[in-house]
């Protein structure tokens, strides 16, 4: 893995997730871990987050009930480290797609790689119970304090790291911002508005503008 993506996923990866080179008790602790975290994503995703239980996460996830009261021990431990493993897992993600299909494209490819990507992120499980979480933590003020300084967290990294990510925009920093905000905004837009345009054709067209808007950015500036 080269060294961004290592300092990248270094920086976002929650502590109850141990590194590839842990002592294997840790890392059989992180695996079920991870299990009961996907298996709450899948919850969350099927059936919103007011209806989140531990119960059915103990249950999807297969573990014993004192397995996961010595893991989360309440569900507001269960979402804050949720919260924490999907921002990680949707960057991780990403970034293996983005640098796995952008080797050795010239920099308009790349700009349509980044977007084409980015779509697949959005359109991705983890980012359904990003949404999900998103809007629930607007009214839900316990949940809010944890989402929000993830969120903030998330977008702090992110931000700093764009420029070795995309050395395509060179100097042009502030561009690069503009056109990273766009893209989620842009994208986030077209995920929540999809089922009701109902039609593929729509969707297509307005991705190929997204990305015509990013190549634009990057060559022309804000």
């Amino acid at each position: 893995m080269d060294p961004l993506r290592q300092d990248l996923l270094a920086r976002m990866r929650p502590d109850l997730i141990a590194a590839d080179d842990a002592p294997w008790q840790q890392r059989k602790s992180s695996d079920t871990r991870v299990r009961i975290l996907e298996a709450t994503i899948d919850c969350i995703v099927e059936k919103g987050y007011a209806r989140l239980s531990t119960n059915a996460v103990t249950q999807r996830a297969g573990v014993s009930r004192g397995a996961m009261h010595h893991h989360f021990p309440s569900r507001m431990a269960l979402v804050g480290a949720v919260i924490d493993y999907n921002f990680y897992q949707r960057m991780r993600q990403f970034l293996a797609d983005y640098f796995a299909a952008a080797e050795g494209a010239d920099d308009r490819i790349v700009v349509e790689v980044a977007a084409e990507r980015h779509w697949l992120s959005v359109t991705s499980r983890h980012y359904s119970a990003y949404i999900e979480l998103a809007v629930a933590a607007r009214t839900d003020v316990e949940l809010n304090l944890h989402f929000l300084p993830a969120a903030q967290r998330f977008d702090r990294v992110w931000t700093e790291q764009m420029m070795q990510a995309f050395p395509q925009w060179q100097s042009r920093w502030d561009a690069l911002r503009v056109a990273n905000d766009f893209a989620v905004a842009a994208h986030m837009g077209l995920v929540l508005q999809q089922p009701a345009i109902d039609d593929a054709q729509r969707v297509d067209a307005v991705r190929a503008l997204i990305a015509d808007v990013l190549e634009r950015l990057r060559t022309d500036g804000p």
